[in-house]
């Protein structure tokens, strides 16, 4: 029995908290299902049913105009992302051409969807953005059309599809994805076919994918920011690297340097704000704050070490956050402090690597305009 979807619905989860939703990969599946059914009977039906590869399988509500073109409408649940209520929409027609390695339908990218321009995706240059996981759903949601319009046609593997999402493009621009090469338009995504809820996986994803392309691209340095704002530094303080050197690693310092260093990349310059720098420095590699807390200690420690004045020792210890410390150091123009926390977390960055890069940070300010202290 499948799971019956009408979007804007989505599922909760278990435990009755933020519901999961489903990824543009398993939107595409049943949009293309959908129109190949059009295609072939003359028909759309008014719902289609496609299995996630976790051997579920889920029915969504389907839109259509001509039979061969439908449009199912992307339902994100609770999680924060920007293709929430993209109409997915795939147009199928009979292929006069296959796939060079005679394997699954023709896909091709139409309005709104991504176009790869460069290497490091695992995708060749020229084919729409569709990652391997969607592209097999796509092509097992095809196979279970079973119609004799289809004999003798080989099946699904004799049909092209054409995706496309209104809007795809402004929707692209909040991404990563014009950094990798992806223009155009959005990517086809997924690997569960869910979408779970502020999904630290799917960002842990985004982080490794951007360093392997920089490195397929030949990128000798990168430059790992911990946000926007900081990002936004980086990028007009050395202007002279590419744009797809620079990655936002949020809290996952730490894998993003172990990929660097498995990518050969030679050097790493970090760039963020006291908090994660103090947190770095005591060897905390994912700065979460939930998992794990800023240690005062170590702040007083740096504080005595620089011969800092009574009152920034003090402050280290006054308040549980690193930011308190940070303003009685402006407060008191006494920035060595702050210097040396930047040193000893480059120190920690490269033993996480054991040596394999070659590491700087940066500390900014709060609103990310300004160069505080670099080690």
């Amino acid at each position: 029995m499948a799971d019956t979807i009408e979007p804007p619905l989505a599922v909760a989860n278990a435990t009755g908290g933020l519901r999961t939703g489903w990824t543009t990969g398993t939107c595409a599946a049943a949009a293309a299902k959908a129109a190949l059914v059009g295609l072939v009977t003359g028909a759309a039906p008014s719902e289609v049913e496609v299995g996630l590869p976790g051997g579920r399988r889920v029915t969504f509500a389907v839109e259509s105009g001509p039979p061969h073109r439908c449009t199912v409408v992307k339902d994100a649940g609770d999680d924060p992302d920007c293709t929430d209520g993209a109409r997915m929409t795939a147009e199928v027609a009979w292929a006069e051409t296959f796939p060079p390695d005679g394997d699954g339908p023709v896909l091709r990218a139409g309005e709104g969807i991504g176009v790869v321009t460069r290497p490091g995706l695992g995708l060749p240059v020229g084919e729409p953005s569709i990652t391997p996981v969607p592209r097999r759903m796509i092509a097992a949601a095809l196979a279970e059309v079973d119609d004799p319009a289809l004999k003798g046609r080989s099946g699904p593997r004799s049909v092209e599809v054409t995706f496309s999402v209104p809007g795809g493009e402004a929707m692209a621009a909040k991404t990563s994805n014009a950094r990798l090469g992806i223009v155009g338009g959005i990517s086809i995504l997924g690997t569960t076919g869910v979408v779970k809820p502020f999904s630290t996986a799917a960002y842990r994803a985004s982080v490794v994918q951007q360093i392997d392309v920089a490195a397929a691209q030949g990128a000798d340095v990168m430059v790992l920011c911990t946000g926007t704002r900081s990002d936004a530094f980086a990028q007009q303080a050395l202007p002279h690297l590419p744009p797809v050197c620079f990655v936002e690693v949020g809290d996952f310092t730490g894998i993003a340097l172990r990929r660097a260093a498995r990518n050969g990349i030679g050097d790493v310059v970090w760039v963020g704000m006291v908090g994660k720098i103090t947190k770095l420095a005591a060897g905390v590699m994912m700065t979460h704050f939930r998992r794990s807390a800023v240690d005062t200690d170590l702040l007083a420690s740096v504080a005595r070490r620089t011969g800092a004045p009574a009152t920034v020792v003090a402050a280290a210890t006054e308040t549980a956050t690193a930011r308190h410390f940070y303003e009685s150091c402006l407060a008191s123009g006494t920035l060595e402090p702050l210097a040396l926390l930047c040193q000893l977390a480059a120190a920690a960055c490269r033993s996480h690597v054991e040596g394999a890069l070659g590491v700087e940070v940066v500390c900014v300010d709060f609103d990310g305009t300004v160069e505080v202290a670099r080690g």
